[in-house]
């Protein structure tokens, strides 16, 4: 049975209005923390003073990826080691900690050259001791609640791309009668402002889009690696018994893995049990040299009693799906003249969502407001 325009517009223009009044105040929270969080690189760089190395250590030869580990188990005995990344700086290392005492933070920062666990261990996203753009940066994620802010957001981010499609659906109706991006100037103030907030809906809607679901995969993550590491543990089952075990498994893995992808840098190592590795492998994850398969990181799987190589191909698409996606919803993609683009339509978005609450707000003032307008 069809549906008469009439209702049919009725029924688009409830979706468009319960939707977006669902998702606006979370939409203006994560557009008001992502704004500077684009410019996390530059912040950060401006902020940190890079600490002076002393000709001894310049010149001191780089210990090992299992050395390193070894002097990060003695300071940290209780803490379990779960994931070492490796730093722009030559030879500096961020080594990922299992949770401590109350208080603690996850991360130790290791030089390669001196003593190798350089003071306290260090935190970038623990919103406690990370400072500002820390705490910013868990908010836009998780809201503070962990997995589920991260999946309420999720749930904010599908309610954003339904009032998208019925906002373009109501626009069409609007275009019927009058041409693209008019604003009716001699008309009420009102008025004026519903034409605003329409056109500027309109010329956002596909950045809005992009940055919507890119925003909506990245909070799936943890379900994403949970997926990886099911994938990786199978082909662990199928390879042969281990053979001999290898004297520095780390870093045997490691080599082997520059060995096999020697087009690709190191980009982070996962220990077994990890989130990014399975029981009994660790994984080199190995990244490009380009701007964009900077950010496609490719899984070498080692198992760790013997050092064999157990994966190295592409991973499953739903990884590059997400990897693909965390750089996209900051504009990481072509440097500073991105950023400052993504700026600008953040700007407008935000510019969109108060006119949006502006239109909604009067009516329900008294039935004269919308009236009036």
């Amino acid at each position: 049975m069809s549906i008469d325009a009439p209702r049919r517009l009725r029924i688009w223009r409830w979706l468009h209005t319960w939707s977006s009044l669902a998702c606006t105040l979370f939409l203006l929270m994560l557009c008001l923390t992502g704004l500077p969080l684009i410019f996390h690189d530059e912040i950060d760089a401006w902020f940190d003073t890079p600490a002076r190395v002393p000709p001894a250590r310049e010149a001191a030869a780089p210990r090992d990826v299992d050395a390193m580990a070894a002097r990060v188990r003695e300071q940290y005995p209780r803490r379990d080691i779960r994931f070492i990344v490796w730093l722009d700086e030559p030879h500096q290392y961020r080594f990922g900690l299992s949770p401590g005492a109350p208080g603690q933070k996850p991360f130790a920062l290791v030089d390669a050259r001196g003593p190798v666990v350089t003071g306290e261990a260090w935190s970038e996203k623990d919103w406690r001791h990370g400072g500002p753009m820390a705490l910013l940066l868990r908010l836009h994620t998780d809201m503070l609640l962990g997995m589920p802010g991260s999946l309420i957001l999720a749930v904010m981010g599908a309610l954003l791309l339904v009032s998208l499609v019925s906002g373009v659906a109501l626009y069409g109706g609007f275009m019927r009668k009058t041409p693209f991006g008019t604003v009716r100037k001699g008309r009420s103030r009102l008025l004026r402002m519903l034409d605003l907030h329409n056109l500027l809906g309109m010329v956002l809607l596909v950045w809005l889009t992009v940055v919507g679901l890119s925003g909506a995969i990245n909070t799936l993550d943890s379900f994403v690696f949970g997926a990886w590491r099911e994938h990786a543990a199978s082909r662990q089952l199928a390879a042969p018994p281990p053979g001999p075990p290898v004297a520095r498994p780390l870093q045997a893995a490691v080599d082997l893995a520059r060995r096999t992808l020697p087009e690709r840098d190191v980009s982070f190592l996962a220990l077994p049990g990890s989130l990014f590795s399975s029981d009994g492998a660790c994984t080199v994850f190995m990244q490009g040299r380009t701007p964009l398969t900077r950010h496609l990181l490719q899984p070498v799987v080692v198992r760790i009693a013997d050092g064999a190589l157990l994966d190295a191909d592409p991973p499953p698409w739903y990884m590059w799906l997400l990897e693909g996606s965390r750089p996209l919803h900051f504009g990481n993609y072509a440097g500073l003249p991105l950023k400052l683009i993504w700026a600008l339509l953040d700007l407008a978005a935000i510019a969109v969502l108060v006119t949006g609450l502006y239109l909604y707000l009067p009516r329900r003032r008294g039935p004269g407001a919308a009236a009036r307008g």
